[in-house]
Order: C-alpha cells, then sequence, then structure tokens
C-alpha cells in the first residue's frame, strides 16, 4: 500500500468515526512522507474530534510555520488550519487567539459561506473578552458585511394576510438551550392571531425536531439547501416576521436572512448580542437585559418583563438541604462553559475561597474529560495560587447536569459571557447564583434573570462586590436553607417562568413592529 492508498484508509477510519484505528495509520504515513502536510491536517482533526485538544492545539502550532502563507495553491489548507486553531484556542480559554485565528481563516477562504461561518465563530468569542467594545465588535460585523458580496437582498414587500406568518430560523429545533428559553413561544403562539413557519436547519433531527415538524403549520427542512435557494422559499411562503433565534451560535444561517426574504426581520434569545448586520429590523431583549444599545445594529425591541420563558429539562426535585448542612463547609460551583472563565474571575475566585473557610469550589466542563487538560487547568487554577485540594474538576457526562447542583451550596457566575440556562437551571435546582453585570446585554443576563426571580441582590456590578456577596451568602446557611426550598417556587411565579403573560407581551410586540414597519415603508 503506497503512501496515498494509506491516506485514503486513514481518511476513511475518520470518516467512521473510528479514531485510534485512523490515527495509526496517520502516524505511519507522517513518519513515510514527513513533508506532506494532508497527513499532518488529518492528525490535527482527529484530536479535535477525540477532544484532545492541548494535542490538537499543540500540534497546530508546529504545523502553522510550514503551510506558504504567500501561496494561492494553499489557501484553503491555511483556511482550516486557522479555524481548527480558533476552535481549540477558545477551548482552552485563550479567546483572543481564536478571534484572529477565526478571522485568519476567514480571509483565506475562498468560499464567502464558509468565510461567513469564520467571522460568526470570531464574534462568538469577542463575547468572553473583556473591555470589547462596541467599536471592536463593529470591525467584526463589517468584516462579516465584506463577505456578502454576493447576496442581492429582496425588495422589501408587506403582504395582508388573515393571521400573521411568522417564520422561525434555527439549526436548534432540538433538545438545546435554546429550546429551553423558546419552548413555549414556539408551540404556543395564539393560531387566531398568527400561523407559524419553521425553517430547520437541525442536522440530527431528535423527538423535539419531530414534535415541532408536527406542531408547526407550515415545516421547511433547510439544512442542504443553498443560502439563496432557503432565501427563496422564505420570499414565496410571505413571511411577515422573521425570527432568527441563532445569532452568531454554531450552524447559523444569518446569511439567508442577509437576502431579507420577509417583511420583518428579528433576531434573539439562543445568541447573547447584536447580530451586526444591516438586514435585521430588531433584537429582542428586555428593559434589564438591554444594556448600552449602542452595541445593537438592530433596534433593541424590550418586552417589558421577560425576553426568554424558562423551559426546565427535568421534573427532578431539589435536595431537601444544602449541600454544607451534611458537609460543615460551602461548596461553590460553575457549570458553565469553562472558556467562559477569565483571569479577573479566577482571581475573584481565589478570594472568595480565601475569604471563606475550609469552602470547596466544584468546576465542570467538557475540558476535564482528559488528563492533559484537566492538568491544563490545574496549572492556571495554581498560577492563580489555588490549593487544588478544595477544587474537584469533573468531567461532561450525557446526563443532566441539574442532579449535581445537590453538591452546591452557591453557584457563581463567570464575566463579561455570562451564564444563561446554566444560571436557570442552578436556581431551579435552589441553588443561588452570584453574577457580576456590565453595559453589554451578553453580561446582563445574570442581573435580568436574578432580578426576576426576587434575587437581583446577588447581581452586582464591580468584582469586589462579587467577591463581597458571595462571601456573604456563604456565611448565611439559613438562608442557604431557605432558599434551597423556596426557589423553584419563586421561578415558577416569576416572568422566567409566566407564559402566559410572556406570550401575551411578545405577541403584542409582533403585531406592532408589523405595523411599524408597514407604516415606514
Amino acid at each position: 500500500m503506497d503512501i496515498l492508498e494509506r491516506y485514503e484508509a486513514a481518511l476513511k477510519l475518520y470518516r467512521e468515526k473510528k479514531f485510534d484505528a485512523a490515527l495509526e495509520i496517520v502516524k505511519q504515513v507522517e513518519d513515510a512522507a514527513p513533508h506532506w502536510k494532508k497527513s499532518f491536517l488529518l492528525e490535527i482533526f482527529i484530536r479535535r474530534d477525540k477532544g484532545e485538544s492541548l494535542k490538537e492545539f499543540s500540534l497546530l502550532e508546529k504545523f502553522l510555520p510550514r503551510i506558504d502563507l504567500a501561496s494561492a495553491d494553499e489557501k484553503n489548507l491555511a483556511a482550516d488550519t486557522f479555524n481548527c486553531l480558533g476552535s481549540a484556542a477558545r477551548f482552552l480559554g485563550r479567546t483572543a487567539d481564536s478571534v484572529r485565528a477565526f478571522c485568519l481563516s476567514a480571509n483565506f477562504s475562498d468560499d464567502n459561506k464558509k468565510s461567513c461561518e469564520e467571522i460568526s465563530n470570531a464574534i462568538f468569542s469577542a463575547n468572553a473578552i473583556e473591555n470589547f467594545s462596541a467599536e471592536d465588535f463593529q470591525k467584526l460585523y463589517d468584516e462579516y458585511e465584506k463577505f456578502l458580496a454576493d447576496v442581492k437582498p429582496f425588495p422589501k414587500k408587506f403582504y395582508n394576510h388573515k393571521k400573521i406568518r411568522v417564520g422561525f430560523m434555527s439549526a436548534n429545533f432540538h433538545w438545546s438551550v435554546v429550546m429551553a428559553w423558546s419552548w413555549k413561544l414556539l408551540r404556543d403562539l395564539d393560531k387566531n392571531f398568527f400561523e407559524t413557519y419553521f425553517y430547520s436547519a437541525v442536522k440530527n433531527p431528535d423527538d423535539v425536531t419531530e414534535f415541532f415538524r408536527a406542531t408547526a403549520d407550515v415545516w421547511r427542512d433547510i439544512f442542504n439547501l443553498t443560502d439563496e435557494a432557503a432565501a427563496k422559499i422564505i420570499r414565496e411562503d410571505e413571511i411577515d416576521i422573521l425570527f432568527d433565534l441563532d445569532g452568531h451560535t454554531d450552524g447559523n444561517r444569518l446569511r439567508v436572512a442577509a437576502y431579507r426574504p420577509a417583511s420583518v426581520q428579528m433576531s434573539g434569545i439562543g445568541y447573547m448580542g447584536s447580530t451586526g448586520l444591516k438586514c435585521f429590523d430588531y433584537f429582542l431583549s428586555d428593559e434589564t437585559c438591554a444594556g448600552d444599545e449602542t452595541f445593537f445594529v438592530e433596534k433593541v425591541l424590550k418586552l417589558p418583563h421577560s425576553h426568554i420563558c424558562y423551559e426546565p429539562p427535568t421534573k427532578l426535585e431539589p435536595a431537601k438541604n444544602p449541600p454544607c448542612v451534611k458537609n460543615n463547609f460551602i461548596t461553590f460551583g460553575s457549570f458553565n462553559n469553562f472558556a467562559k472563565v477569565t483571569d479577573s474571575i479566577l482571581a475573584a475566585w481565589k478570594k472568595i475561597l480565601d475569604a471563606a473557610p475550609q469552602s470547596r469550589l466544584i468546576l465542570k466542563h467538557k475540558i476535564f474529560n482528559t488528563t492533559d487538560e484537566k492538568n491544563f487547568v490545574g496549572e492556571r487554577l495554581k498560577s492563580f495560587g489555588f490549593d487544588l485540594s478544595r477544587v474537584e474538576m469533573r468531567p461532561f457526562s450525557a446526563r443532566s447536569p441539574l442532579a449535581e447542583y445537590a453538591d452546591v451550596d452557591i453557584a457563581l457566575d463567570t464575566f463579561p459571557y455570562t451564564g444563561g440556562v446554566t444560571t436557570c437551571e442552578a436556581l431551579y435546582m435552589g441553588v443561588p447564583v452570584v453574577s457580576l453585570y456590565g453595559k453589554r446585554h451578553g453580561s446582563r443576563f445574570g442581573l435580568s434573570i436574578l432580578k426576576k426571580v426576587g434575587l437581583d441582590e446577588l447581581a452586582v456590578d464591580s468584582l469586589d462586590e462579587y467577591i463581597r456577596r458571595a462571601v456573604m451568602l456563604a456565611g448565611d446557611w439559613e438562608l442557604l436553607t431557605i432558599l434551597r426550598k423556596n426557589l423553584r417556587a419563586m421561578m415558577k411565579k416569576s416572568p422566567l417562568m409566566d407564559s402566559e403573560n410572556y406570550l401575551r407581551e411578545i405577541q403584542s410586540a409582533f403585531k406592532k413592529i408589523l405595523e411599524d414597519e408597514r407604516q415606514k415603508s
């Protein structure tokens, strides 16, 4: 078997997800042809899909200098490599490196659709960077617009339907965090006034997909359609309001919206900030979460109470008491994506542990699934002075993390990319959350959620106060016990789970924005 045949055999095994077998052959190819670049890139893909981000990142750093970035023949190779570098850097918490790598990938790619995906990746990563200004975001939005040169928008058009046609577009019509916040909206719009059209870019359908396929007035699968073809279908469906639920998250179809197929277009719920695209008229938020509107290209549509309606994924009851009652010490926890954890937050967590004697910290995320990544995080924690005997790093598991909140007394939010559904899950399981908020929308989810539940005193605007509130709460075990018993009931009575009022407000908003835009035209 010659080198090319071996490579093809390894590629076949990789596509079949037989990673170890593929890796064995790739190593043989690398030994036999050390200057052949494709085999090294395949190893990078294998390491990525095995979840070995640290090894992947190391390989990428060695591989990049071997690419001739000035060669037209190696542009796509460079684009793929920078994409991998961006993903690995984001996973490891090297967020600024991630943004740079994704932007480079976009500019090396010769495919505008792929370039837009890469700028979306960069914009998503930027949400975890402290002090990333509205101007910084705008530069990334301008980059995205640059790769829309091939898109020719439809002229704006309004219709006179008996019912308002609302089109929901998403890659997340399966069980996901997006569903936890949009379930009621997608299922329960008043059919006396609205018709629902679903434009599904779901890659792997599940029971939730099938439920909404049956619920929708009209269902369209657009996963395999080009952006232009999908936009033409939406145009032919004469959609009054197109609601994108994904923003710059993975699998988004923002380029479909760039064709402006609907009369009015809006985004929100599934993404924490502006799309930055002129094709969107509105972004859904609420009076508390909106923050500094200079971060938005769209007009911010502020619902009076809540722009989300939480649907819990489980009926599992909270533990009867906080674990401190049994353990005789406080356990803090963060089940957020560890890529959100900045140096500033780590420094604050260290001060909180120091001020709460014998306290512990539980961290849970995919980064702890491998020994290498766990050690990598351990070294980072030690550089901030953490005693690792007081920190438990739990791997990601298929089962719901909600049961594990029985081990946590107080949840600590991340910043500036705060928790959203993660915060709702903690509260639903009776665990109070201490959150730091800033000016931009994505940094204010904790404030918005806590205020709705009646715990706005746990949302603060400075790191010093964040530390102080966490330490004060850690010293009040009676309050923790009361909250454990009552937080779920508080949530159920709050705007976060008041689906009837939520639907009234959002339906009224839909009617108003359609009429407002009609009058403008």
